[in-house]
């Protein structure tokens, strides 16, 4: 008899995915794309240090150096041990999605980097990879991702936490390209990690923190899913648009065509955008568009009677739920605490949430915020995320402010430069890696695609 390895099957979507996933090559990948790659990369680093004396991470990581190895391989990075690639991608994964520092990207509202570059940094330590092997494999797994995320629609978003979910198959693809997996392997992986891909955003409610669990879980299960398909470990062949898949489970809106559409001609990786702000970015364009008009006007917080942000269902969604918040990563769902900072302070960096997001003057302005839907804004999302905001002053002028592309977007995007004080000053704030460490360590990850073979990117500590 055949089995699933042998038999052909029909040209799906899923296996059209998968053999672009597998054959991908560095020669394949344009060169700006590239480029854009290792700035994501950089800047997944300085989240990945901003998640060290995170309770959550050190939760999550503490149980990960107790049921992995004591030695091995791969590094975890907020605490300088190895483990296997396993445990490493989870604690890494873990890490770098709780500053709400990582990358995005909007069609997809998808964060990539936290469960791409954990698995693929513990994978590649493990196997020895090139750091060009690394990088190609993350374009796999960003391009996979973001089209599962896309094609899961904005009624999966309502209720799923796309970066748990559609991050088990980023994790799976670029995990999957690293070990050398073929198409039909590759088709397996994806089988295996859709039947794992979970996260739900009630915890939200509650400042619960199963945020890093989602991006933990994502790391680990589609790295799991990768090694068991190279060993012919068989998954649903049809886990995204089958009858019974990931589509029918969760979307009530899924699109077949954004899986496959423009593959290797439209490279979904350069169109991630970076976070200027420490916060859910659901919250950005607004708070661009606040700073504007506080700026064009020569306005100080003291002039702010009311603002009103006219924005898409999904910050409704999301940021709805959060009215008082009563912790540090809760007020970075807070669109009125956000706006607070930004009127404050020029910028919503993870100081400023520390430091202010409780206090008097904060809280006053928190309050005078509201958000109301608006149909521009509404029907360009996800593809754009426009900023908009009707500002009242206590001498009862009306201005309106409006930022078609936030900072940070690829049109309004980070120089290297600016991803490399991101990175540094993330490090000082959580004291991850000192000064001197984290310059040693940016500086070498902008040279990857020239390491023979990714090595430890920090020092052991004495």
């Amino acid at each position: 008899t055949m089995n699933a390895f042998t038999s052909s099957t029909t040209t799906s979507a899923t296996a059209t995915l998968a053999a672009f996933a597998a054959n991908l090559k560095t020669a394949d990948i344009p060169d700006h794309v590239l480029r854009k790659t290792e700035d994501l990369w950089v800047d997944w680093f300085g989240s990945a240090i901003a998640g060290h004396g995170s309770r959550p991470v050190e939760t999550l990581t503490k149980f990960a150096l107790s049921m992995g190895p004591a030695s091995g391989p791969s590094e975890v990075l907020t605490n300088r041990s190895t483990t296997s690639p396993y445990w490493a991608a989870m604690a890494n994964a873990a890490a770098s999605h709780v500053a709400e520092q990582d990358d995005v990207h909007n069609g997809s509202v998808f964060h990539p980097a936290t469960v791409v570059f954990s698995p693929v940094l513990a994978v590649a330590q493990a196997l020895g990879a090139s750091g060009a092997q690394l990088i190609t494999a993350a374009v796999a797994g960003y391009e996979v991702g973001i089209r599962v995320g896309e094609f899961l629609g904005r009624s999966h978003y309502r209720v799923f936490h796309t970066t748990g979910t559609a991050g088990t198959l980023a994790a799976a693809a670029a995990v999957g390209h690293l070990l050398g997996l073929n198409a039909t392997q590759m088709q397996h992986a994806f089988g295996s990690a859709g039947t794992q891909s979970a996260g739900l955003w009630e915890f939200l409610r509650t400042a619960a923190d199963s945020k890093q669990l989602h991006t933990a879980h994502a790391a680990g299960a589609g790295l799991m899913a990768a090694y068991l398909a190279k060993d012919n470990f068989t998954g649903a062949a049809q886990i995204l648009e089958g009858p019974q898949g990931m589509a029918a489970g969760m979307s009530s809106d899924a699109d077949v065509r954004k899986l496959t559409e423009g593959l290797g001609t439209r490279w979904a990786t350069a169109e991630t955008s970076f976070k200027y702000h420490a916060s859910c970015r659901h919250t950005h364009p607004a708070a661009d568009a606040l700073l504007k008009v506080m700026q064009d006007h020569q306005l100080k917080i003291a002039d702010l009677a009311r603002v009103v942000t006219h924005v898409h269902q999904g910050a409704i969604d999301v940021l709805g739920p959060v009215t008082n918040p009563s912790t540090v990563h809760q007020s970075k769902f807070s669109m009125g605490t956000v706006l607070a900072l930004v009127a404050r302070f020029e910028h919503a960096g993870l100081s400023e949430f520390d430091q202010y997001f409780k206090d008097d003057v904060t809280q006053a302005l928190r309050d005078k915020v509201e958000m109301v839907l608006d149909e521009e804004v509404d029907s360009a999302y996800p593809q754009r995320w426009i900023g908009k905001v009707t500002v009242h002053t206590t001498d009862g002028r009306v201005f309106k402010g409006r930022v078609d592309e936030p900072k940070g977007d690829p049109g309004n995007t980070l120089s290297r430069d600016e991803i490399t004080a991101k990175a540094l000053r993330l490090a000082a704030h959580s004291g991850g890696a000192s000064p001197a460490e984290m310059a040693a360590a940016v500086a070498q990850l902008w040279q990857v695609m020239h390491w023979p073979r990714v090595q430890r990117v920090l020092p052991t500590r004495a």
